[in-house]
């Protein structure tokens, strides 16, 4: 067995039979998947959340499964537009002036992440990821029966200058070392593949592989329906506080309350480094505040996702609604949302695609749990009996399935499937 295999083994108590009790703080996407995968293991699962099951960021994401985003985001691209774009309050980044001081230290690693070194170290875990990610959620999907839930559209990267389409072309340069496949377009392929495009976009990026779901909530109620015919119980409470004792961890509700459990598995998305914190875990969380607006099915007739990267937001068809969104602003848990984000996004959607009917929408934000080397936190804490799985950024949806068995086999005690060290909870 590898030495980084045998690190995370060390000293994680496995169940001898296959059962135990798992409890699991945090019922978005993520949270769900490892409840599935761990009642299918046996396990008896309780998870709790303070609102509901994808009720939060899992319920208003963009749906994809964007398993060829395997690039950082502190590549070389981005720390060049950073200026330009902080400059612009409505721009695809924005940080608001009283909060910028509060997050240097996270600016400083993010910098940091975008070094030569850190970068290829970062985009070799994400791609490897990606390649777990995908047929976990295709069997996943399958055992579920929430297969019929996918759409196998493809995307569509549109570009609105030669300059923008060769600013892409080392990000595609880095995907060729990792066999994903795409295909520059333009003219009548573009025209054929979105009809009613702005003539501004005459180059494009076909990417066949990606994929997205009818709708990200309903899909993660309905894998969390497949948890419950195995035996996986939610309850609605919040939790605020945990600390390790002896052999167990305590729980502490937001009400007062408290419990005691064997195992604990903290994906609670944004708020997870709080807990994480308690525990003796100082994990440089950030959160990437997205926005949206759901318009009306009949808004546009929009055939598979659109991706406008040098703007910072897509387009997504949904059974419910046309979702456009996207954009980051690094902006904490606490500073009120700022709609106008959402309204410049819809702004320049109607520009780009002349006719889209933007009245009846319905804005939304969520909070993304982002890294400064964009890996999540995948692996033990300092204190026994506790597994972390949070900080996937904007990807938490399409790498669910691959943490939910990342997470199986460090509790049933088997090897990782992939290399999880670039994932340690304490290479901070």
């Amino acid at each position: 067995m590898p030495p980084h295999h045998l690190a995370q083994l060390g000293s994680f108590p496995a169940s001898q039979d296959g059962a135990g009790d798992v409890v699991i703080v945090g019922a978005g996407i993520v949270g769900i998947c490892a409840a599935a995968l761990l009642a299918e293991a046996g396990f008896s699962v309780t998870v709790y959340d303070r609102t509901g099951v994808c009720e939060e960021t899992s319920s208003g994401n963009a749906s994809a499964f964007a398993f060829s985003d395997v690039l950082p985001m502190a590549h070389k691209g981005m720390i060049r537009n950073l200026p330009r774009w902080l400059a612009d309050p409505l721009g695809p980044l924005a940080i608001r002036p009283s909060y910028l001081p509060k997050l240097l230290p996270w600016l400083w690693r993010f910098w940091r992440a975008g070094s030569p070194k850190h970068f290829e170290a970062s985009l070799a875990a994400q791609a490897a990821m990606m390649k777990l990610a995908e047929p976990e959620w295709m069997s996943l999907l399958d055992r579920s029966g929430t297969r019929h839930m996918l759409r196998e559209d493809g995307s569509l990267e549109l570009y609105g200058s030669e300059a923008e389409f060769r600013a892409s072309l080392p990000g595609w340069q880095a995907r060729d070392r990792y066999a994903i496949p795409y295909r520059h377009i333009e003219g009548d392929e573009l025209a054929a593949l979105q009809p009613g495009l702005s003539s501004q976009f005459h180059k494009a990026t076909f990417i066949p592989g990606w994929k997205t779901s009818i709708d990200p909530k309903l899909l993660g109620k309905a894998v969390w329906a497949y948890a419950e015919t195995l035996g996986a119980r939610f309850e609605r409470r919040e939790v605020t506080g945990a600390e390790a004792v002896q052999n167990d961890v305590t729980l502490r509700f937001s009400d007062g309350a408290s419990t005691r459990a064997g195992r604990v598995l903290i994906a609670a998305g944004a708020w997870s480094h709080r807990l994480a914190a308690q525990l003796g875990d100082r994990i440089p969380l950030e959160t990437e505040r997205g926005y949206n607006t759901t318009l009306p099915v009949d808004a546009f007739d929009v055939k598979r996702q659109l991706v406008f990267p040098s703007h910072g937001f897509v387009i997504t068809p949904l059974s419910t609604g046309l979702r456009i969104g996207g954009a980051v602003e690094l902006g904490g848990l606490d500073l009120p949302p700022n709609y106008a984000r959402s309204k410049a996004m819809l702004e320049k959607a109607k520009r780009f695609l002349p006719g889209l009917k933007t009245e009846g929408g319905r804005e939304w934000m969520g909070y993304r749990p982002s890294l400064p080397d964009s890996l999540p936190v995948i692996g033990r804490s300092r204190a026994p009996n506790v597994l972390y799985a949070f900080g996937h950024g904007h990807l938490g949806k399409t790498q669910a399935a691959a943490t939910a068995l990342l997470i199986r086999n460090l509790i049933s005690g088997e090897a990782p499937t992939i290399d999880i060290s670039p994932f340690s909870p304490q290479r901070f």
